[in-house]
């Protein structure tokens, strides 16, 4: 997977939607894990076509001679009387991720999100309830026991600033990242949600490089996310309208994130995710196409870096 600090994953999300269910249902588990292994990628994430049992989804992995690196976990830890309930269920997920050798788990509050998962919202919502500061105190309470209980299983609790919840723009992870508990919980750093939040992918990167363990390379088309921003689209029509696409596709810079990346010696995963409509963007093609892209910057860099 060409010379790289850092592991070059992909994620079965560019085949299957995990918001837009539609997206890529006709996918069987088979064809998604045959598909990355032929692009010569070793590491995936969880999709929901993929077997449920333990032991049926190592050996399915193996098969396709595929490891697995997390799975993502919604908490609701900002809503205190859930917090029992809610820290028993991490726990179970931990559980569950361990007997697969992840290092990290997923993990994003969908309290007043609007993305389809938090409870006690409809569907299609389109504004964010941002957290009060008893809701901060609780998340962040929450987050903290849950990266307690990764570290007592040798893993870390990667947070996901995911677009549309209440940790997504630039003040959000500031604050996120002084109340948390540098060595329980740490960061998913993501470029496209990053951009979609407001964020410089880059400036983030290196703002809190220290705290990133784990990686998503998603790229944004610029026009569509104007279209976002100015009629208030939901998440899931976001995608539906093909916001999101693959490294190379997009209007973002990734050279400097790689170099950042590579300057820096960041050795987990890096993984590709596209999130956009299979029969419209053929998953297999954008990701041979986006892999190719980011060979191409890595040997630009090496070439660089031989030559100073």
């Amino acid at each position: 997977m060409g010379d790289f600090s850092f592991k070059l994953g992909i994620h079965p999300i560019n085949w299957v939607g995990e918001d837009v269910l539609e997206h890529g249902d006709h996918y069987s588990y088979q064809q998604v894990m045959s598909e990355i292994e032929s692009l010569g990628f070793k590491g995936t994430e969880v999709s929901r076509k993929f077997p449920k049992g333990i032991e049926e989804l190592k050996k399915a992995l193996a098969s396709y001679n595929l490891t697995l690196t997390t799975q993502w976990k919604s908490v609701l830890f900002s809503e205190p009387s859930n917090q029992k309930n809610e820290l028993q269920a991490y726990r179970d997920h931990v559980s569950f991720l361990k007997h697969f050798g992840c290092k990290v788990v997923s993990t994003a509050e969908i309290g007043g999100s609007i993305l389809n998962q938090d409870p006690r919202r409809g569907q299609d919502e389109t504004d964010v309830i941002r957290l009060d500061d008893d809701g901060w105190k609780y998340m962040i309470e929450g987050l903290n026991k849950a990266g307690e209980i990764c570290r007592e299983n040798d893993m870390y609790l990667v947070y996901h600033h995911h677009a549309g919840t209440v940790v997504e723009q630039p003040e959000e992870i500031d604050r996120l990242m002084e109340m948390s508990d540098p060595n329980l919980v740490h960061l998913l750093f993501d470029t496209g949600h990053g951009y979609y939040g407001g964020n410089d992918p880059l400036t983030l990167l290196k703002k809190y490089y220290d705290r990133v363990k784990y990686v998503h390379l998603k790229d944004i088309r610029q026009d569509i996310l104007n279209q976002a921003l100015e009629n208030k689209y939901s998440i899931r029509e976001c995608i539906q309208k093909g916001m999101f696409t693959v490294p190379g596709d997009g209007c973002l810079d990734f050279k400097p994130i790689f170099n950042e990346l590579v300057k820096r010696g960041y050795n987990g995963w890096a993984m590709i995710e596209g999130e956009q409509d299979p029969l419209i963007c053929n998953p297999y093609e954008y990701a041979k196409k986006s892999k190719a892209f980011i060979e191409n910057i890595m040997a630009d860099l090496q070439k660089e870096k031989t030559t100073i």
